[in-house]
C-alpha cells in the first residue's frame, strides 16, 4: 500500500508562493517515492496569498485595483468576493498594499513606510458594495499601527498644532489627538473581521517594534523610536477613544495594523487560523494521511508563535501523525520547534550560496531537499531490527573451543549474566 503524504506548507516570503512551494515539494516526494499518494493543502496565515486562497476555496471572484504602496508609489492589488457567503463578503490581504516585498531592500525603513494602501483597499471594497470585509494580516513592511490606513478612511490623526501627522511609524510620536468625526460613514454598517497572529503584542519586549522592525530595516535606535511612538499612539487611543489597545491580543499584528483596525475602524480581531480553517479543510485532510510535510521560509524561535508549521504540527499531533518541516533557513531557536509537534526539520540549503542565488533557485533546492528527506525515510523503513535472541542462542551453542577462539568467555549455566 502506497504512503499517503500530506503536504501542508506556507509560502517562502519574497521567494516562492505557497502554490510554488507545494508543487516543488510534490516533485521531491515523487522523485523518491513514485507511488506515493500526495494530498495537497497549501496554507495561508493572513499574509501573501490569503485573498486568492479564500476566494478560490469558495468559488468567488477576484478584482484588480490600484492603491498607494508602502513607499508612496502606486501598486496593483486584488480584492476578492467570497462565493456562497450569506452576505456580500470582500476578502483582502494587507500584504498586497503594504507588504515587505513591495519595499525595495535599499528603501526599507519602517519609520517611513505607510499602510495607506490598506485603507484604499477597504474603500474599494465599500465602493463595490461589501457588507462584510475579511482582512488578512501578515508579511507587512510597515510599523505605523494602521495610521495610514485610518487616514485613508477619513480618520484625522492630529499633532499638537491640529495638523495631520505624516506617513510612517515615527510620526506616531507626534500624535496629539484623534478625530473620528470624518471617518467614512459606511464603516458603521459593515462588519470587519481581521485574521491576525494572536501572539503579536503591540508593546513591550515581545512588541511589534522590538521583534519585527529589525526585519523591516530598522536600526537599534529606530527600534527604540518606534516603540516610543507606539506607546504614545496607545496612550492617545486610550484617552480619546477609551480603548486600552495595548492589552488587546493581536494588536501588534502587521506592524500594529491590528491596533488601528480594532481601535480606529471597530474591527474584530480573530486568531488567524480560526478564520483560515473555516475555508481550508486541513483537519479533514489530516485524517487521510500517514505523514505530514510542512515548510516555511525560516524556521526559528518565532515559528511556535502562530506560524503555519507549528499550527500544522499541533493539529497533526491530535491525529497522531509524524511531522517533518523544511525551511529556507534555520534560525536561532529552531530546535524549540521539536517541543511543539515537529518531529524533524531540515534546511533546503545544502551548500554555501548567496541570498540572491538561494532565492532564484529556491524551487529546485526545495524539491531536492524534499527528495533527500524521503529517501532517508525509505532507508529507515527498510532497516530490520537485529534479532538479538537468535544471535544469543547461536552463540551459546558454540563449542568451548569455538567460544575461546572468538574471545567469548564461558560462564557457568547458573551465572546471572548468562544471556545479557
Amino acid at each position: 500500500m502506497s504512503m499517503r503524504i500530506l503536504i501542508a506548507p506556507s509560502g517562502f516570503k519574497e521567494s516562492l508562493s505557497v502554490l510554488d512551494v507545494t508543487e516543488a515539494m510534490t516533485r521531491g516526494v515523487l522523485s523518491a517515492l513514485p507511488d506515493a499518494r500526495i494530498i495537497k493543502a497549501p496554507l495561508v496565515d493572513g499574509g501573501e496569498g490569503f485573498t486568492e486562497a479564500l476566494t478560490e476555496a469558495t468559488g468567488g471572484t477576484l478584482h484588480r485595483v490600484t492603491v498607494t504602496g508602502p513607499i508612496g508609489a502606486p501598486v496593483e492589488a486584488k480584492i476578492g468576493f467570497l462565493g456562497g457567503a450569506p452576505v456580500k463578503t470582500a476578502v483582502l490581504e494587507m500584504a498586497a498594499a503594504a507588504g515587505l516585498r513591495l519595499v525595495p531592500r535599499d528603501r526599507r525603513d519602517p519609520c517611513l513606510t505607510s499602510s495607506r494602501g490598506v485603507g484604499e483597499l477597504i474603500l474599494a471594497a465599500l465602493d463595490a458594495g461589501a457588507e462584510r470585509i475579511l482582512i488578512g494580516c501578515g508579511d507587512s513592511g510597515i510599523n505605523d499601527g494602521g495610521a495610514g490606513m485610518a487616514q485613508a478612511l477619513g480618520v484625522r490623526l492630529l499633532d499638537e498644532h491640529g495638523q495631520e501627522i505624516g506617513p510612517g511609524g515615527a510620526e506616531l510620536a507626534r500624535l496629539a489627538r484623534i478625530d473620528v468625526g470624518r471617518r467614512d460613514p459606511r464603516l458603521e454598517r459593515v462588519r470587519i473581521d481581521a485574521a491576525v497572529n494572536w501572539h503579536n503584542a503591540l508593546l513591550g519586549p515581545r512588541g511589534v517594534a522590538r521583534v519585527f522592525a529589525p526585519q523591516k530595516g530598522a536600526t537599534p535606535e529606530q527600534v527604540s523610536l518606534l516603540e516610543a511612538a507606539l506607546e504614545n499612539y496607545a496612550a492617545v487611543i486610550q484617552r480619546d477613544l477609551g480603548i486600552i489597545i495595548s492589552a488587546q491580543p493581536g494588536a501588534g499584528a502587521s506592524g500594529g495594523l491590528g491596533a488601528g483596525l480594532h481601535a480606529l475602524l471597530g474591527a474584530r480581531l480573530h486568531p488567524r487560523y480560526d478564520i483560515v480553517m473555516q475555508y481550508l479543510n486541513l483537519d479533514t485532510l489530516l485524517t487521510q494521511a500517514d505523514l505530514v510535510l510542512t515548510a516555511e521560509g525560516s524556521l526559528d524561535e518565532q515559528t511556535p508563535y502562530g506560524k503555519i508549521p507549528a499550527e500544522v504540527a499541533r493539529r497533526a499531533k491530535q491525529c497522531g501523525l509524524p511531522v517533518i518541516a523544511l525551511a529556507g533557513t534555520l534560525g536561532t531557536g529552531a530546535q524549540q520547534n521539536l517541543e511543539h509537534g515537529i518531529d524533524a526539520y531540515a534546511s533546503i540549503l545544502q551548500r554555501p550560496c548567496s541570498l540572491d542565488a538561494a532565492i532564484a533557485e529556491a524551487g529546485d533546492l526545495l524539491a531536492q531537499a524534499t527528495e533527500g528527506v524521503m529517501r532517508m525515510l525509505r532507508v529507515g523503513a527498510s532497516i530490520k531490527p537485529a534479532r538479538r535472541e537468535t544471535r544469543r542462542h547461536s552463540t551459546l551453542r558454540r563449542t568451548p573451543r569455538a567460544r575461546r577462539r572468538s574471545g567469548i568467555r564461558h560462564r557457568p549455566k547458573d551465572a546471572s549474566t548468562v544471556g545479557c
